[in-house]
Order: C-alpha cells, then sequence, then structure tokens
C-alpha cells in the first residue's frame, strides 16, 4: 500500500505518531492537516497506492517557489519530520463506494507493520445533528480507544475536554443502551472502531460543523490538536501556535475558485 518516494525499503517510523484526516463534512480535517504539513515544511516520503479513493492527480499544494510548484500530488501521499517523531498522511479524494472497509484494514495493517506509537485522526461531524447538551458547550470533541486511555486520558481532562457523548440506540424507548454516533464522518466511526478491536492506539479529535467557508474551522481543530501534541510553538517557542501562527498553503489561495474577471463591470 505504502510507496516510497525513492523506491527505497520503508522508512523507519517506529514509535512515531501517524497524523491522518478523515474526508467528512467540510473537509475540517484535511484542511487543518494542510496546516501542519504548510506550516512545519514537511518532506514527502511517499504516497499511498490504492484502489480505494477516487484517483486526482495536481500542482504541489505547498509550493514555495516556481520551480517545486510544478510538482505533482496524487490522492493520497505521506509527509514525515523525524525530527518529531510525526508521519502524515493527507488524503485529498473521496472514498469509491463500498472501499471503506477495505481501506480500512489496509491502513491499520501499515500502522501496525510500521509500529506507530499512535494514530491521531482528525475529523468533523455535522453541526446540526448536536444534541441539546452539545448545544451548549463547545465544538470540540475528542475519542480514545482503550489502548491509549492510560497515557492520554488525564492530560485531555487537564486541559478540560469533553469527550465525544454517546448517543441512544432508539430515544424516547431504551436511553440504556448507546451506541457513538458521528453524522457526516466518513470512515470516523469504522476506523475508530476497527482500531479499538485490534489494540492500537488511537485519537480522535473533531469538531461540530456545517459545510461552508470551514478555514475557521480547520484553525480551530488544529489548535485543538497543538494544544496536546504541541507541533508548532509559537515565535518565542514559549507556548502553542495560535490561529495566527499557521502557515496556510500556497494551494488555499485559489481554494474557492479565481476571482470575477474585471471585464464583468
Amino acid at each position: 500500500m505504502f510507496i516510497s518516494c525513492d523506491g527505497s525499503a520503508r522508512p523507519e517510523f517506529k514509535g512515531f505518531t501517524l497524523l491522518m484526516p478523515a474526508v467528512s463534512v467540510g473537509n475540517v480535517g484535511q484542511l487543518a492537516v494542510d496546516l501542519v504539513i504548510s506550516t512545519l515544511g514537511m518532506t514527502k516520503v511517499g504516497y499511498f497506492y490504492t484502489d480505494c479513493l477516487v484517483p486526482m492527480v495536481g500542482n504541489n499544494p505547498y509550493a514555495t517557489t516556481g520551480e517545486n510548484a510544478t510538482e505533482l500530488c496524487i490522492n493520497a501521499e505521506v509527509y514525515a519530520m523525524p525530527s518529531k517523531e510525526l508521519v502524515v498522511l493527507q488524503i485529498r479524494s473521496p472514498f469509491i463506494k463500498n472501499k471503506y472497509r477495505h481501506f480500512c484494514d489496509a491502513l491499520l495493517s501499515w500502522v501496525k507493520s510500521c509500529s506507530f506509537a499512535r494514530v491521531v485522526l482528525l475529523s468533523s461531524s455535522h453541526a446540526y445533528q448536536r444534541n441539546d447538551h452539545q448545544l451548549h458547550t463547545n465544538s470540540l470533541r475528542y475519542l480514545l480507544s482503550p489502548a491509549v486511555q492510560k497515557t492520554v486520558r488525564d492530560l485531555m481532562q487537564r486541559l478540560n475536554w469533553i469527550e465525544l457523548e454517546k448517543v441512544a440506540t432508539f430515544r424516547e424507548v431504551n436511553d440504556d443502551e448507546k451506541v457513538l454516533h458521528i453524522p457526516g464522518g466518513g470512515i470516523t466511526k469504522l476506523l475508530f472502531t476497527e482500531s479499538c478491536s485490534e489494540g492500537i492506539q488511537m485519537v480522535v479529535l473533531l469538531k461540530f460543523c456545517s459545510e461552508g467557508d470551514n478555514i475557521p474551522d480547520a484553525l480551530v481543530l488544529a489548535d485543538y490538536l497543538n494544544e496536546w501534541l504541541q507541533v508548532t510553538t509559537n515565535q518565542s517557542g514559549s507556548s502553542p501556535a495560535k490561529s495566527s501562527k499557521w502557515k496556510t498553503p500556497s494551494s488555499w489561495k485559489l481554494l474557492f475558485g479565481s476571482g470575477l474577471p474585471p471585464a464583468l463591470f
């Protein structure tokens, strides 16, 4: 599934953190991952060869000069920063119907073969499907697989983070039986439940949002991630970076298309 850029043997990722997005409502996870890659200036080390994603090709989304602007990118690429023990998988296209489970199985197999310390999944969920309690609290939530709870839960509580609430299977009939519900979350629920079953350390960070201009949502989610992992700090190096410190990729300039032609006016 993973192909190295230089065609060499698989890079050494043992003990690294794998960060990746879910293709979910507003593409918030993908945008947040863009911010991490662009801000850290991460190096592309490979890509995923898979038939589970819609094929796509484009210019370098993180171009900084005219020379590297013509480099090509595809639907699933892997970036690394060994100094921070961080690997990022960026997914840029939606899944092909009925290929979700196959992708999850292949991904988790790769995670285990590389001996990643943990997987962090950035996701989102439909804001309009929140319950009354969720409407009165902030829009950020987290989930922890059993394998990672001992090492992370205490820190999450000190940060005053809110764990994603389960909902009743049959409302107003049996409130005792509750299940995980992530509408608009794409593969989030499947990947999380499979990770729980296989003993993989997974942390899900998600934001409730609606479709539209989701750049503000991506900045908030990136800040949420950074509050915990501190992948980047402000210029003084004393605290995690906030939204104003993230470096937006050059590709975001055309996120909503080009401007209106002056000839129209």
